[in-house]
């Protein structure tokens, strides 16, 4: 059985755009993932980046105020505790870009392996 030509061209079109969507949802898979690491360096630069500022004003009063150890101890919990606050807003407000865009995962229990299998 011959096609037509106007077919053979409706069927080539379609196996274009079905290719263009397989390629175009392989691409963002990798961006997203992409997207997730950078994130996730920025919590855990946030989280270092607040105790070593802290550190370091610590150290300043130190040597200023002639306090030792006490100011480096209190600026190290300072630093801390602002790195907590940082992160935990950082990822509140990607929590809130994820739900808005509506690409939450699924909530899972953890299972360790052999917790799986029937007792």
């Amino acid at each position: 059985m011959t096609e037509s030509r106007e077919e053979a061209i409706k069927r080539l079109q379609q196996s274009a755009s079905d290719l263009e969507a397989r390629t175009t949802a392989e691409k963002s898979a990798e961006l997203t993932g992409q997207k997730v690491a950078g994130q996730a360096y920025k919590i855990i630069a946030e989280l270092l980046g607040g105790v070593f500022v802290g550190l370091a004003f610590g150290f300043v009063a130190d040597w200023v105020l002639g306090t030792r150890p006490w100011g480096l101890i209190g600026g190290v919990l300072l630093g801390f505790a602002l790195s907590i606050y940082m992160a935990r807003r950082t990822a509140n407000r990607l929590m809130a870009q994820a739900k808005a865009q509506g690409t939450t995962a699924p909530s899972e229990p953890y299972v360790e392996a052999g917790e799986d299998e029937e007792r």
